[in-house]
């Protein structure tokens, strides 16, 4: 992360919450889900875990991370959350297949994020 503070106001506005417990001037461990805690890392601490050089995410695609929301109305506001704090909402056209519907956003350093919702028992028969 470039800047950390702002990359945390970025995940709580798109329903994280910090757990303090594992975050400090160097991290934040954002909870989004019992099942789901993502770690931001400024680039001097996540040296120490990598000998790769740190990318400029927002030059290349690099990974598409996808979580699940509730519903479509929710898909709408944590993308339009994701753009009111930093983020650009769009990066991949939005999927609209009725039983599923996902947009996408990248985060301030350029991560990709899709959020989905889908309603399992609308699938079209045979896939």
């Amino acid at each position: 992360m470039r800047d950390l503070p702002r990359s945390r106001t970025f995940y709580e506005a798109i329903g994280a919450t910090s757990n303090p417990q594992f975050s400090d001037d160097t991290s934040a461990c954002m909870v989004f889900s019992d099942t789901i805690h993502v770690m931001l890392l400024t680039h001097a601490k996540w040296s120490v875990f990598t000998q790769k050089p740190i990318p400029d995410a927002q030059a290349p695609s690099e990974v598409r991370l996808a979580l699940s929301a509730q519903s479509r109305t929710s898909v709408n506001e944590i993308t339009d959350a994701a753009t009111s704090t930093g983020g650009v909402a769009e990066i991949n056209a939005p999927q609209d297949h009725g039983f599923m519907f996902g947009r996408s956003f990248e985060d301030p350093d350029g991560h990709i994020w899709e959020i989905v919702w889908m309603d399992p028992s609308a699938i079209p028969a045979g896939g």
